[in-house]
């Protein structure tokens, strides 16, 4: 069997990783035509960077529009084009 070289030197999937967080506090619109938005707290980052606010829509299995609740646990993950990473240096 010939292997395609192409694709073992280029992977084609992203790299992803994967950080837990909790929904610290859902902050209403300031404009009422705006969005709420979720605040989470992202286990892992550092202490500076730990929060990130995000739109506070999602849609559920179905498609139904849904939002978070305060206290949710939830998971943020960070992907990356194969293109974009390079190997770390040890």
């Amino acid at each position: 069997m010939i292997e395609d070289t192409k694709k073992a030197d280029h992977p084609t999937e992203k790299v992803t990783m994967t950080l837990p967080g909790t929904v610290e506090k859902i902050i209403p619109p300031i404009v009422p035509s705006e969005p709420e938005k979720a605040q989470i707290a992202v286990h892992g980052a550092e202490e500076l960077y730990r929060e990130i606010r995000v739109e506070n829509t999602l849609q559920d299995e179905d498609g139904n529009p849904v939002s978070l609740k305060k206290g949710a646990e939830v998971e943020v993950t960070i992907a990356a084009e194969p293109k974009d990473i390079k190997p770390k240096n040890q």
